[in-house]
């Protein structure tokens, strides 16, 4: 028996008034289930982060800005910033020729490129670094070649920024790929046999239909561009002033026992967090409220062809 017909049963035989009262939990449920949930983020999310700004501040504002104005954290957070504009850019540019030829298009081994986009989600961090390593080291397959050539890859920036395209180039596609599946292809068909462009077509229909899944899948692959460790660490070498980023230089101030530096420079990747997690749910309140006025457009549209 279906929820529906269940519930209609029930108000036919007078054991219920309002159906929300049937799926609704007892009041003392919710409030320990409400409870548990907030105890639980205090413990795990709120205590860590009010203990990094406050051990970020524990010598004093200025010794704080002395801590992120010295020049191995300012070339640390400048690598980290140019790494994430790198990665973002590309990784859109992937992601929406993704989404689009994927959504759009029937091809050969098409279930084997989506498979090949969600890599870099299955693989470890680490095990990334090392292929890049494996692929452009000094021992590596193509490490002869560069060598010749006078190029080097690893320990260099060029390397912190392939491997954090690498492990960052799901998030604009995943995220665009089932918004595009649920819109359909019916817009850009009707633009085609009006006679635009593949362009025009990219540029007036798809991209503002598409517009704040993009943005949400671009906040998110920024996200994790600025906070990756593990594959940025086994390319970089970790030469001051050249090859950290900022989670890299935290590591180093914190082994030294330079605490207080360590949680300075720890403070702006969680003010960015803060402020990433701010826009993430604007955007994805807003993404939601397009997907529920393009099921209810495509509900009427079912509606008035019966």
């Amino acid at each position: 028996m279906s929820q529906e017909v269940l519930l209609v049963s029930l108000r036919r035989n007078g054991q219920i008034t309002d159906p929300a009262a049937a799926l609704t939990e007892p009041r003392w449920v919710r409030w320990i289930l409400i409870a548990v949930s907030l105890l639980f983020l205090a413990f795990f999310l709120l205590v860590p982060l009010a203990v990094v700004f406050v051990t970020a501040f524990e010598k004093g504002i200025a010794y704080y800005f002395q801590s992120v104005n010295n020049p191995e954290a300012l070339s640390a957070i400048r690598l980290t910033l140019i790494t994430a504009a790198v990665s973002v850019v590309l990784n859109t540019l992937f992601g929406v020729a993704a989404a689009w030829a994927v959504t759009r298009f029937r091809f050969p081994f098409k279930n084997l490129l989506i498979t090949m986009i969600d890599i870099p989600f299955t693989v470890s961090p680490v095990i990334s670094g090392f292929v890049f390593v494996l692929l452009f080291g000094l021992q590596g397959l193509m490490g002869p070649w560069l060598k010749d050539h006078n190029i080097q890859i690893i320990f260099t920036p060029i390397g912190i920024i392939l491997a954090t395209i690498f492990v960052t180039f799901p998030f604009v596609s995943r995220e665009l790929i089932p918004l595009m599946e649920e819109q359909g292809a019916d817009e850009e068909e009707a633009a085609m046999v009006l006679g635009a462009s593949g362009w025009q077509i990219l540029r007036k229909v798809t991209l503002p239909n598409i517009q704040w899944g993009l943005l949400y899948g671009v906040i998110l692959c920024n996200a994790r561009a600025m906070g990756e460790f593990g594959a940025v660490s086994v390319v970089s070498g970790h030469i001051r002033g050249l090859t950290n980023t900022l989670p890299l230089h935290v590591e180093i101030l914190y082994n030294e026992y330079d605490f207080t530096a360590a949680f300075a420079a720890a403070s702006l990747l969680a003010f960015l967090a803060l402020v990433t997690l701010v826009a993430k749910t604007v955007v994805e309140a807003r993404v939601d409220r397009e997907r529920q006025i393009s099921s209810l457009s495509l509900g009427e549209g079912i509606s008035h062809e019966h």
